[in-house]
């Protein structure tokens, strides 16, 4: 399984940061192809107690399907999208998930 994880440091203006990621953004990313689950957290920390407003993970199956998501017309739409809200910027990165068996 590959995740591709997106930080995003505080916004100029968080509400119209929400209100663009949730209703535009969001929307997008659920269009990538092979993506197998969503997940993101907004407000992770009070604005300057921390380094991050946000963050984004997609899961895929492996690592070529998160390639061809990113490659995808989707996925060029994605990543053209970020500069409309994230005045902050972005930081992303793929990666390989290790699981730990339980006992």
């Amino acid at each position: 399984m590959h995740k591709l994880t997106v930080l995003y440091p505080e916004p100029a203006d968080r509400a119209a940061f929400r209100e663009y990621y949730l209703n535009t953004h969001l929307p997008l990313c659920a269009q990538l192809p092979g993506v197998q689950e969503i997940t993101y957290a907004l407000d992770i920390c009070e604005p300057g107690a921390g380094p991050y407003f946000g963050v984004f993970q997609a899961t895929f199956a492996d690592e070529a399907a998160l390639g061809a998501a990113l490659a995808s017309p989707e996925g060029r739409a994605v990543e053209a999208d970020v500069r409309n809200y994230a005045t902050g910027g972005a930081t992303v990165f793929p990666f390989e998930v290790q699981t730990l068996p339980l006992p």
